[in-house]
């Protein structure tokens, strides 16, 4: 696997974009909306042959370095990995599982390996559209990926292929053949605070009441002093949601809130009869998250060529200007001879723990390693 980084910022390429060693088959770009909007062209015109899946962010990874309204570039050949990548538009939330069965039908065939997916990251049901893909995939087949991201700002987000773009875009790529090695993991490093409450209404990814009462009322009340900016003062307090009769739960963090029908919108499904819990974390236990994850992920591999991260933006907030150590956490694992790239997104695709199916997951720091046998 040959591999080649390129970073924009302060309105330069390093190195430039025509500075290429190799021929690439898959470039992949993370960038803030507005730089990656205004470059995207640059980019194609660079790589003509290449597969491009691009998206924006919430910060851009590269390296141990994290970064802000600049575009990281990673460009890659396989030497015995074929690859395919599949696009479909996601109109609405409701739309999110048939997008993820499209996706998979464009991709499914032998030798399928694992699916790495870029997805708009509002108005879109990650649980539904990850699920759709899973199951329609098999167990056999690994999937991860991430949510793009819009700063703080949860107002547009883009996602790019070859010759399509758009804030309704999902975006796949599908790795074929017994030489390509992925392994994917998450962790997140929350704690859970405060009284157990029951969904008990809900509509998709939309909770209306916990104990019979309004979920959005009942949230503020825990906030207190930090309603005054929701829904991004959401990011610091995630919830915990666990189904009925699981023992497994899952982060969720706030999208959308609805101050008139006192309701509040989640990147994923929230089920009836789910017990729900708030959460908190400091930075230390973020950190040590971001360990777990590369330790989980690396396990049964001797080496790493690509590692691909996903964290969330609510993480960022909160490590703030402490951010990149949750990265060189993840470096100190896989290794620095590891290419490491990744974003800051909106929600994270990968197993909650190896060998478990690809779920949605918020406020995680989620690691995808690949590596090729040749």
């Amino acid at each position: 696997m040959q591999i080649q980084t390129h970073q924009f910022a302060r309105g330069l390429w390093t190195p430039g974009l025509l500075e290429k060693s190799f021929a690439p088959q898959w470039v992949l770009a993370f960038g803030a909306r507005e730089v990656l909007g205004q470059n995207i062209a640059s980019i194609r015109a660079a790589h003509p042959l290449a597969l491009i899946s691009a998206c924006s962010t919430s910060g851009e990874i590269a390296g141990d370095e994290v970064s802000d309204g600049t575009i990281t570039l990673t460009a890659v050949r396989f030497e015995s990995t074929q690859i395919r990548q599949a696009s479909a538009r996601c109109a609405s939330t409701d739309d999110s599982a048939a997008t993820g069965e499209t996706l998979a039908a464009q991709l499914n065939g032998e030798g399928l390996r694992h699916v790495f997916v870029l997805s708009k990251g509002l108005n879109m049901n990650g649980t539904a559209l990850t699920h759709a893909i899973q199951s329609k995939l098999g167990q056999g087949v690994s999937v991860s990926g991430g949510l793009a991201g819009d700063g703080a700002n949860f107002q547009t987000t883009m996602v790019y292929a070859q010759d399509q773009d758009g804030d309704d875009l999902v975006v796949a790529v599908g790795f074929y053949g017994d030489a390509i090695r992925v392994n994917s993991g998450s962790f997140g490093g929350w704690q859970t605070f405060g009284p157990e409450r029951v969904v008990t209404a809900a509509e998709g990814s939309t909770l209306i009441q916990l104990d019979g009462k309004s979920a959005l009322n009942k949230y503020k009340e825990y906030l207190g002093e930090y309603t005054g900016t929701l829904p991004s003062n959401a990011l610091l307090f995630p919830i915990q949601i666990t189904p009925k009769g699981s023992d497994r739960g899952v982060v969720r963090t706030v999208l959308a809130i609805d101050e008139i029908a006192e309701t509040m919108t989640f990147a994923g499904d929230v089920p009836l009869g789910a017990t729900v819990q708030l959460m908190r974390s400091n930075i230390d236990s973020l950190v040590d998250g971001a360990r777990t994850a590369a330790a989980q992920t690396i396990e049964g591999m001797a080496s790493a060529d690509l590692a691909i991260l996903v964290s969330c933006v609510g993480r960022k907030l909160v490590l703030k200007q402490r951010v990149e150590e949750e990265v060189e956490a993840v470096l100190d694992i896989v290794g620095n001879k590891t290419v490491v790239t990744g974003f800051y997104s909106y929600g994270e695709l990968a197993p909650a723990a190896t060998g478990q199916p690809c779920d949605l997951h918020n406020q995680t720091m989620t690691v995808t390693l690949f590596s090729e046998m040749v």
